[in-house]
């Protein structure tokens, strides 16, 4: 067959696929929310897994292989995947609710205050410099603790983070009283080692989930690494109350400017602490919301190692757009505000600041079948902004990072190539059998 049959023969199963199949899929996907603001009943919001589920099925088999961002034949264990990461969305989506009016009202207020402060201090033309160097953390409290066989120590401090005194969400930040403690868990050798600090995502901060999912076993005992994993703000012991220990990013803009920023403070105060025990190499690794945060420190941390961004998010403007509910997208205020987020975000986004590590030395690695944090759009766009350095497409979706030996294989390849631990085997850059990413047309 011709290419030319080969491209009507698919426009045409496209045409089909998109009338029969995914239409419906959306109409299903609308009438199962409409039900969950009627009824109240959370299987309602759980079943806007299937049909996701399936459109993604019928996307992937459409796409073909030679796409910018390498899609895969759709297969059950990707497909599973994939499912997975809806069935993460749909609870996710429990928690929230369409803020009343004059909730929308208020927050509007603050960021219309807070963007004219931002723009008085110039933070708007340099992000960078809305980044204050914090003070060198010197004594925090370490308490042994153990999981399983696992030994480690609990470190706290006093964060001492505080908003600029005319910054509208000043009092509101500061009165989460949990949040103002900084925790983080610690796995050090006797002798000095290398340091990989590991930032975890949306939904984490306990011990069980970090150590469990950034494989610390593997990373300390066997690679001989000390590892630290910071707490990020209103998240695990710090959440003060927020459900399902998420507090940022959210609907309160300002909140996520905070909760990034608070996020740099701590980790660049627990690494002075690292750099003061010895003239050790400093690593960053980070997974999803810390891949983001991972991504702002590459921009404003000097001498690190290297910094490996894992299914980073890096647009939350975009990100909450993208899955926000029918009945949020239909509130009169619901347009400005996504457009009010894009530009009061930007003092705290990794791409409005030029990365200082060196090109050689940063790492990104994305699913792509992630349902999560669009590869295409998210993950693309940090790649293109750190100058297209290493990147490593696994066939799997965002909760699959964790199944996937290429993941493991490129994580431990680039602690090596940065001197963190011994040799291993080559980088790669390419799911076996998809094609390899070319350059975008454009860095937007």
């Amino acid at each position: 067959m011709r290419g030319s049959e080969v491209n009507a023969t698919m426009a045409g199963a496209s045409g089909w696929l998109g009338r029969r199949v995914l239409a419906p899929l959306r109409r299903a996907t609308s009438g199962m929310r409409r039900a969950r603001v009627a009824t109240g009943m959370w299987w309602a919001e759980a079943l806007l897994a299937v049909p996701g589920f399936a459109a993604f099925v019928g996307q992937a088999w459409l796409a073909g292989p030679a796409r910018e961002v390498p899609v895969p034949r759709s297969n059950l264990a990707l497909a599973a995947q994939a499912a997975l990461d809806e069935i993460v969305l749909g609870l996710a989506k429990l928690g929230r609710r369409p803020q009343p009016p004059e909730v929308f009202a208020r927050i509007e207020d603050e960021v219309a205050g807070a963007l004219a402060l931002y723009e008085r201090e110039a933070w708007l033309d340099d992000p960078g410099s809305f980044f204050a160097p914090p003070p060198p953390l010197t004594a925090p409290r370490l308490v042994p603790a153990r999981l399983g066989s696992l030994t480690y120590e609990r470190c706290t401090f006093t964060s001492g983070y505080e908003p600029h005194p005319e910054d509208p969400a000043r009092e509101r930040w500061l009165g989460y009283e949990a949040n103002r403690t900084a925790h983080a868990w610690v796995l050090r050798h006797e002798e000095p080692r290398p340091w990989l600090v590991c930032l975890h995502g949306a939904g984490m901060g306990q011990p069980f989930a970090d150590l469990r999912g950034f494989r610390a076993a593997r990373l300390h005992r066997e690679l001989g690494l000390n590892l630290a994993f910071p707490v990020m703000p209103l998240h695990g012991p710090r959440r003060d109350g927020f459900p399902f220990g998420v507090g940022f990013p959210s609907d309160e803009l300002l909140d996520t400017v905070h909760g990034v920023a608070q996020a740099v403070w701590d980790t660049r105060r627990l690494i002075s602490w690292i750099r003061s025990q010895g003239d050790v190499a400093v690593g960053l690794k980070g997974l999803s919301l810390g891949g983001y945060t991972t991504a702002v420190l590459a921009g404003v941390e000097d001498d690190l190692a290297c910094v490996i961004a894992g299914i980073p998010a890096v647009d939350f403007a975009a990100l909450f757009e993208r899955h926000a509910p029918a009945r949020f997208r239909r509130l009169p205020r619901y347009a400005a505000l996504s457009e009010m987020a894009r530009q009061v975000h930007r003092v705290v986004s990794p791409l409005a600041l030029p990365a200082r590590v060196p090109y050689e030395r940063r790492y990104i690695y994305a699913g792509v079948a992630d349902r999560l944090v669009d590869p295409r759009e998210q993950v693309r766009a940090l790649w293109t902004h750190w100058e297209r350095p290493r990147i490593a497409w696994f066939a799997g979706s965002h909760v699959g990072f964790f199944w996937s030996q290429r993941v493991r294989t490129f994580v431990e390849d680039a602690l090596a190539e940065s001197g963190l631990v011994g040799k291993a085997g080559p980088l790669g850059t390419l799911v076996p059998g998809l094609p390899a990413l070319p350059a975008p047309v454009s860095a937007q």
